[in-house]
C-alpha cells in the first residue's frame, strides 16, 4: 500500500499540471473558473486586513483620538480634507506636466511638483489616522442616536481605513442581466490590464465582463476610497457598517444567494448610510452640507471623471440610463443577444457624446450598478426591487424599525408580502 501512495504523490503535480494548462479545465462554479483566469491579479485581502488592524490597534494603543472634544475632532477633519484636496490639485498638475507634447523632459519640469506632492503626502500620514478616528467617533455617535446598539453599545465599533480600493470585476451572463459572480482585483490594475482581462473572461467563459471602481468593502475595519467630499464619505463609511450590521441577519447572511437579495442588501445599506450620513453632517458640518446634483454623482462615482463644460439641460443621466437598462432588458428576454449589445454600444456613445465617460456599457454594468436602487431610475431599470425597498422604508416610523423589519427577510418573496399583508400606517 505504501508503494501506491507513493506513486499518487508523485503523479499528483504531474496531474496538476496537465489540469492547469489545458484550454478548457472544467469548473464546478462561476467563480473558480474566474479565479483561474484572474488570480495573478487579485486583491491580497488578507495583507490589507493585517495592515489596516495594526493601524487601528495602535490608535488605540495611544488613546488620543476618541478622547478629542468635539471641537478638536472637527478641526482635524476638516484639515484632513483641506490636505486631501492639495493633494489631489498637485497629483493632476504633475499629470498634466507628462502629458504635456511640448515639455521633453517631463521629470525635470515637474521636481517642484513632486517635492511638493511628497510633503503633502507626509503631512497626510500624520493626520489621516486622527482623522479616520475622529469620523469613526462621529459615526458612532449618530448611530447610538438612531438606537442601532447592543446594550447602548455599537457592535461592531465603526472602524474604517481609508486606502486604494481593489477594482472588482464583475461578471454576468449575456443573455441576461444578473451578477453571477464577481471577483476583486489589484487596486493598481491599468485599464488596458482590465481591458485585456474582460476579453479574456469574455471569450472563456462566454459572458459579459466589467472591471468597475467601488467606493468602499465591508471588510473590517472596513475599506473606503479617499475623497474631498465628506457628505459622500460619511455616508459611505455608514454604507459599510450597514453591511457589517446586517450580516447578523437572515438579509445579510443571504447577501449572494440571488440578485433580489443583493439588491435588497445594497438598496438598505445605501438608504441608511445616505439618511446617517446626512445627519451627521448636519450635527457636526451644516457649514459644508449641500446639495449634489444626482445624476453628476452618479457618474462620477460609478462610470469616472465626466467631461468638462455643462450639460445640456433635456439630458438626464438618470432617466437615459433608465431607458437604456428597460430597452436592453426588453431586447434580451426575445432572445436578441447581439441586437442589445449593439443597442449599448450605440448608447455608450451617447453618453459618452454629454460628457458621460462610460468605458464599456454592457449586461455587467447593469447587473452591478443596478443593485443600488436607492433612488427612482438609473440602471437598476423596471426592476421593482428598490421600489419596494424604498416603500418599506417609507413605511417605518424609524431607520431602526426599517432595519431591524428588512434585516429579518430570507427572500424578495417576504418583502412583497409583508408589503402585501401589512396595513399601511
Amino acid at each position: 500500500m505504501r508503494w501506491i501512495e507513493r506513486t499518487l504523490n508523485s503523479l499528483f503535480p504531474l496531474l496538476l499540471l496537465i489540469l492547469l494548462s489545458a484550454s478548457n479545465p472544467a469548473f464546478r462554479e462561476p467563480y473558480d473558473h474566474v479565479h483561474f483566469l484572474a488570480q495573478t491579479q487579485a486583491f491580497n485581502f488578507t495583507s490589507w486586513t493585517l495592515k489596516a488592524l495594526w493601524l487601528k490597534l495602535g490608535q488605540a494603543a495611544i488613546g488620543t483620538p476618541r478622547y478629542f472634544d468635539q471641537a478638536s475632532q472637527i478641526k482635524t477633519v476638516q484639515e484632513y480634507l483641506r490636505l486631501v484636496e492639495q493633494i489631489e490639485q498637485v497629483e493632476n498638475d504633475i499629470d498634466h506636466l507628462y502629458a504635456d507634447p511640448n515639455l521633453k523632459d517631463a521629470s525635470a519640469a515637474s521636481l517642484e511638483e513632486r517635492a511638493q506632492l511628497a510633503e503633502l503626502s507626509r503631512r497626510y500620514q500624520t493626520i489621516a489616522p486622527f482623522a479616520e478616528a475622529s469620523l469613526e467617533t462621529q459615526v458612532n455617535e449618530i448611530l447610538k442616536e438612531l438606537g442601532l446598539t447592543l446594550g447602548g453599545q455599537t457592535i461592531p465599533w465603526v472602524l474604517y481605513h481609508i486606502s486604494p480600493l481593489p477594482q472588482n470585476l464583475v461578471i454576468s451572463p449575456r443573455n441576461i442581466i444578473k451578477q453571477e459572480t464577481s471577483y476583486l482585483l489589484d487596486p493598481n490594475l491599468t485599464t488596458a490590464q482590465a481591458e485585456s482581462l474582460e476579453t479574456l473572461v469574455d471569450e472563456k467563459m462566454g459572458v459579459a465582463s466589467l472591471v468597475v471602481p467601488i467606493g468602499g468593502i465591508a471588510l473590517y475595519p472596513t475599506m473606503v476610497y479617499r475623497s474631498t467630499a465628506l457628505e459622500w464619505l460619511s455616508s459611505t463609511v455608514a454604507h459599510e457598517w450597514i453591511h457589517i450590521y446586517l450580516s447578523y441577519q437572515p438579509l445579510g447572511w443571504n447577501y449572494d444567494t440571488s440578485p433580489e437579495l443583493r439588491t435588497m442588501n445594497e438598496t438598505t445599506a445605501s438608504i441608511a448610510g445616505d439618511e446617517i450620513g446626512r445627519k451627521l453632517m448636519e450635527r457636526y458640518y451644516p457649514e459644508l452640507l449641500h446639495r449634489y446634483d444626482t445624476a453628476r454623482q452618479l457618474a462620477s462615482r460609478q462610470t469616472g471623471p465626466i467631461g468638462p463644460g455643462t450639460f445640456p439641460p433635456p439630458f438626464n443621466f438618470n432617466r437615459e440610463m433608465n431607458k437604456t437598462r428597460i430597452r436592453a432588458d426588453e431586447l434580451l428576454a426575445a432572445g436578441k443577444i447581439d441586437e442589445a449589445e449593439a443597442y449599448l454600444e450605440t448608447r455608450r456613445q451617447i453618453f459618452w457624446a454629454r460628457g458621460y465617460n462610460i468605458r464599456k456599457l454592457n449586461q455587467a454594468f447593469f447587473a452591478f450598478y443596478g443593485a443600488y436602487a436607492d433612488t427612482p431610475g438609473g440602471a437598476a431599470g423596471a426592476d421593482p426591487v428598490g421600489p419596494a425597498v424604498r416603500e418599506l422604508r417609507a413605511r417605518s416610523a424609524t431607520l431602526k424599525d426599517f432595519l431591524d423589519q428588512i434585516g429579518k427577510m430570507n427572500s424578495f418573496d417576504d418583502l412583497k408580502t409583508y408589503l402585501e399583508t401589512e396595513p399601511l400606517p
